[in-house]
């Protein structure tokens, strides 16, 4: 019996990257009003933008000089997670949303050279704001619109005063109230702008003040838990979109200056409309 011995000659090739491989444990992101943006170096581990996707099904990552770059472009519209994009509502004393995906490596030929990526990331939204103005005095007053919000949403939320109920201009600064008008009605909006449509307005609070301190102990509460003080107050819309509208009575605080400034503070919560019941239920002064 002839015994063959048979040999096998591998020779083995230099791998040939359309790359230069990078081993980056880090991810850069971009938390907006209205976009997440996320940034791997580039070539992570020697995968290619084209073997990466956004939540493991969305191949939409693009060339930025020495990243990668996937963007969240809207914060998950209605009914429709952006690929893969979740969300989660925290409750408590400081309530806040959050955005999470992940970048991860997806190779479908029949061996895997690279180690395999997954690059987890998140945004936190808070979800309580404070927003105040100067409104009004009894003879002369300026008003100073001002964004006064904290967190993510800041750039977008703002107060105006209205000229009438159709709410469809703002008062030009300075704001003017005569003697002969105290008493008269103002109109209020406050807005979010730039948001995706799953988030409204509510307002929860709102009061005044003869001083741009939110904490000054002279104060008149106009709403209360998302309700009308008093029948002074008239709100026509919380909750139901990304503007909340109300009005009331012009005043002025006694025992004070001729001319003296009037503040309105007011208590706001962006909520998500997917997760939420968003319009507030008051039994007071429903127009």
């Amino acid at each position: 019996m002839a015994v063959v011995q048979v040999g096998l000659l591998i020779i083995l090739f230099p791998v040939a990257w359309s790359c230069s491989p990078q081993k980056a444990d880090y991810v850069m992101v971009s938390c907006f009003p209205n976009a997440i943006i996320a940034n791997v170096p580039e070539c992570p581990y020697g995968w290619e933008i084209n073997q990466l996707s956004l939540g493991g099904m969305c191949y939409t990552g693009v060339n930025s000089p020495g990243y990668f770059r996937f963007a969240i472009p809207d914060l998950t519209p209605k009914n429709n997670s952006y690929c893969g994009t979740q969300s989660e509502f925290l409750s408590g004393k400081d309530p806040r949303y959050v955005f999470y995906n992940s970048i991860i490596s997806n190779d479908t030929s029949l061996t895997v050279r690279n180690q395999p990526v997954n690059y987890s990331f998140s945004c936190t939204y808070k979800a309580s704001y404070l927003v105040n103005s100067a409104i009004f005095s009894q003879r002369v007053a300026t008003v100073y619109i001002n964004n006064g919000s904290i967190g993510s949403f800041k750039s977008q939320l703002s107060m105006n005063v209205f000229t009438n109920s159709k709410f469809l201009y703002v008062k030009d600064a300075p704001y003017t109230i005569d003697t002969s008008e105290i008493g008269s009605e103002v109109f209020i909006g406050i807005e979010a702008k730039g948001l995706s449509s799953r988030f409204k307005v509510v307002i929860t609070n709102c009061w005044a003040t003869p001083s741009p301190q939110s904490i000054d102990k002279k104060r008149w509460n106009l709403i209360m838990n998302s309700c009308s003080s008093d029948n002074t107050v008239t709100i026509f819309e919380n909750g139901k979109d990304s503007r909340s509208i109300f009005k009331f009575n012009s005043f002025r605080f006694q025992l004070l200056e001729k001319v003296s400034t009037v503040w309105l503070h007011c208590e706001v919560q962006i909520c998500d409309s997917e997760k939420s019941f968003c319009q507030p239920v008051s039994n007071l002064n429903r127009p």
